[in-house]
Order: structure tokens, then C-alpha cells, then sequence
């Protein structure tokens, strides 16, 4: 009976790595996703992140981890279902997180050049507000800003009425970034 137990916790410690991966690459997933996003958009916070992450990883071991144990039991025809199912899927998690610390790093200085657009985005609108308008320096902390367009800009520096704004459009494809002022004084919704 001693020789039986030995033999089955050796077996489940070499094929039992599906869960504890789950787990632990969900966390770095999470980390991954939020301080080197593959794309343009991110999840809020770490939690959207690890949120992201799990279902990304859950989706991979309750759709994919079957079937690509299914071609893997094919090559290895000595695997039962269960521990087949356990590699592909292990294996299928770790693929994702190579792959996304892969596209991560490779855009990395895409991320980079949209602070620096943002931040010279910024810089460009509080130096108009100093020149051109003084009477609006006490939102400038609370400015809202939209995207319309690779390098564009709609920035609103909100005033005393919240349903007036000063609005600018800002183009960062010039140095300095050149900044218009908007006729329309609306926030954006």
C-alpha cells in the first residue's frame, strides 16, 4: 500500500501542474497586462488586469486545453485523458504568458510615445491657458481629455459652469504641438 501512494504522488506531482499554473500565471498575467500592455487599451488598475488575465486563461483551459489534449494523447498514446488535458492546458497557459510578455515588450516604445504625445499634450494646453487664457488656470488640474485621432487632441479645461468648458484641440504630430481653440465651450459627455 506505502509503494502504491509513492508511486500515485509521484504521478500527480509530475501531471498535477494545471491549477497551481492557473493560479500563479494569472497573477503575472495580471501584472503583465497592466505594467506592458500588448494594445493600445488596458483594463483599469491591477484588478482589470487580473480579470483580464482569468478569463483569458480560463478560456484557454475550458476551450482549448481538451482538444489540444486530445491531439497531445494522439502523440502519446500512453497518457491518460485526465494528465494529457493537465499538459496541454499548462502548457497552452505558459504560451500565454510568454506571449504576452513578448508583444508587451514589443510595444513597449508605442506606449512610450503616447505618454510623451500626452505629456507634450498637456504642457502645449497649459501654456495656452497662461497666454491666452488666465481665467481658466483654476481647472487646469481637472482637464478632460479625448483622443479623436492619432495625435489629436480635444482638451476641455472646465470653468465655474459645468456645462462650459474651455475646449482645445491639440495636434502633437508638430513640435511644439499646435493648439486651436474650439468654438463650442461643451464638455465632452
Amino acid at each position: 500500500m506505502e509503494r502504491l501512494w509513492l508511486t500515485r504522488l509521484r504521478w500527480r506531482m509530475r501531471g498535477a501542474w494545471l491549477w497551481p499554473a492557473f493560479f500563479g500565471l494569472t497573477l503575472v498575467d495580471g501584472a503583465l497586462i497592466t505594467t506592458l500592455p500588448p494594445y493600445g487599451w488596458t483594463p483599469p488598475g491591477f484588478v482589470g488586469g487580473l480579470l483580464l488575465a482569468g478569463f483569458l486563461n480560463l478560456l484557454l483551459v475550458a476551450a482549448l486545453g481538451p482538444l489540444a489534449g486530445h491531439v497531445l494523447r494522439r502523440a502519446r498514446g500512453d497518457l491518460p485523458r485526465s494528465i494529457a488535458t493537465d499538459y496541454a492546458g499548462t502548457i497552452l497557459i505558459c504560451a500565454l504568458t510568454f506571449t504576452l510578455l513578448v508583444a508587451g515588450l514589443a510595444h513597449r516604445p508605442a506606449v512610450a510615445a503616447e505618454r510623451d504625445d500626452e505629456t507634450a499634450m498637456l504642457a502645449a494646453v497649459r501654456e495656452y491657458v497662461a497666454v491666452h487664457a488666465p481665467e481658466w488656470r483654476a481647472g487646469l488640474p481637472a482637464v478632460d481629455v479625448r483622443s479623436y485621432a492619432p495625435d489629436v487632441y480635444r482638451a476641455c479645461v472646465p470653468g465655474a459652469d459645468p456645462r462650459r468648458a474651455l475646449c482645445l484641440i491639440v495636434d502633437t504630430d508638430r513640435r511644439p504641438p499646435r493648439v486651436t481653440r474650439d468654438d463650442s465651450m461643451a464638455p465632452d459627455p
